[in-house]
């Protein structure tokens, strides 16, 4: 049995969404973990796309639970309206998505506040999605916040009169409209509460009957690791810990239980929003990388900054993650180039940086040291096996897994499912247990 954590090695946006749709059936359950509807993961075979943003990408597999966790916050609409969507599409959900009562409620004054604090930053701004994501993380941690469970609660009333009092002033004084009426939110809050009653859950207990039964899990982190609350690049960084340990806090479970970690790295570098990019290209080159890989948010629409990969950056993702084994994203991207180029060292005032720098000003002030490398020049997409890579493309991955500490286990060489190169190494069947030869039926539509 294998209880694996999936998340993201950058500023997110590296695909994680196609990796856990890929791997899913070596598991028996999928847990997302942190984040709200600010996350967007696109999934694609066939001939179907499916752009989720808080549903596991799990969810596409009939026979895989899945599990919204307590580290996340909620904004039921947006549940509602993505639930919606997929059984629309064919997608039976009812009796296997469980949506933790202990999670956050996102409302419309988390919205509204969001928004108002942005615009009053103006070039200051963090560049958030206005999702109300950070203001309900804050309530969770000031203790007024408002969980799934609540709602159903006596006091609904109570809690949601307190909650206003903290938030109202600053609205105010924002020049913000005026929240929802006690009264108003009452309503609202009761409306969810029946709509969302099918799916709540207790889910640390009923994660824990799950490993008890022997039954694996796969924690899908949200956003990436250095956009972390605590070691991303504060104060350009999302709300809540999109790191492995993220995972134990989030759903309940123990770092005993957890196998191991596989980081998703894009073989290439892009973040949205505000805050310093070492490699970033403002060049023909940056504008080629967002075009090619299509860099543009699946949550938000908004361009992404584009540069080369920074293997300091990615060093510092595996360590504080344990990640090991990388699945890289994007090779195909780089098919045009006639070079490519990769950070492998940070410069500062003359002195060669050993680790990421915490303080934004020194990072913002760092020189890249780039190593290059010939482009290959010929087309990867497609490609499933790694002996038919390009020797170029096999040399540009080699440099990676030296610079960055761990071995390359899963290629992607194209959007889809089936556009998967997967590595017989030990460490792949370690985090995928007994069950790999099943995850290559996946990919090869079996």
């Amino acid at each position: 049995m294998a209880n694996t954590i999936v998340l993201g090695m950058q500023w997110g946006d590296e695909g994680k969404g196609k990796i856990v749709d890929l791997i899913c059936p070596a598991f028996d359950a999928v847990a997302r973990f942190q984040g709200g509807h600010n996350a967007g993961h696109t999934v694609k075979f066939a001939d179907r796309h499916f752009a989720l943003h808080l549903l596991p990408s799990g969810i596409l597999h009939p026979g895989v639970t899945c599990i919204l966790g307590n580290g996340m916050v909620i904004y039921p609409e947006a549940f509602l309206k993505e639930l919606e969507e997929v059984t629309a599409a064919g997608v039976a959900a009812e009796g296997r998505l469980w949506l933790s009562d202990r999670a956050q409620v996102i409302l419309p004054v988390h919205v509204a506040l969001d928004g108002a604090r942005e615009q009053a930053l103006g070039k200051q701004k963090i560049g958030t999605t206005i999702r109300g994501i950070g203001p309900s993380y804050e309530g969770k941690a000031a203790r007024y916040g408002l969980r799934l469970g609540d709602l159903q609660a006596d006091d609904l009333e109570a809690k949601l009169e307190r909650l206003l009092a903290w938030l109202s002033p600053e609205l105010a004084a924002l020049e913000a409209d005026p929240p929802p009426t006690v009264a108003e939110l009452v309503t609202l809050c009761r409306g969810w509460a029946e709509r969302l009653k099918p799916y709540l859950q207790e889910t640390s207990g009923r994660i824990h009957d799950l490993l008890d039964d022997g039954r694996s899990i796969l924690f899908e982190g949200a956003q990436g690791a250095l956009l972390d609350i605590d070691h991303g690049t504060y104060p350009y960084v999302t709300s809540s810990n999109a790191t492995a340990g993220g995972a134990c806090t989030g759903t309940g479970v123990p770092p005993t239980q957890i196998s191991g970690a596989l980081g998703v790295l894009k073989a290439y570098t892009t973040r949205v929003g505000g805050g310093p990019f070492v490699t970033e290209l403002h060049d023909d080159t940056g504008e080629h990388l967002r075009r090619r890989g299509n860099e543009f948010g699946t949550t938000t629409g908004r361009p992404r900054r584009c540069g080369w990969l920074d293997a300091v950056a990615a060093r510092h993702s595996r360590r504080l993650n344990g990640i090991g084994t990388i699945a890289l994203t994007k090779l195909d991207v780089l098919d045009e180039l006639d070079e490519i180029q990769m950070c492998v060292g940070y410069r500062y005032r003359g002195e060669r940086l050993r680790h990421m720098p915490t303080r934004l000003d020194i990072l913002s002030e760092v020189e890249p040291e780039y190593r290059s490398f010939p482009g290959w020049k010929t087309p990867t997409v497609g490609i499933l096996d790694v002996a038919d890579l390009p020797a170029a493309a096999r040399d540009y991955i080699a440099a990676l897994e030296q610079e960055v500490g761990a071995p390359v286990g899963l290629v992607s060489t194209g959007p889809r499912r089936e556009e998967t190169i997967l590595i017989d190494r030990p460490e792949v069947h370690g985090l995928l247990g007994d069950r790999t030869a099943d995850v290559l039926r996946h990919r090869d539509g079996g």
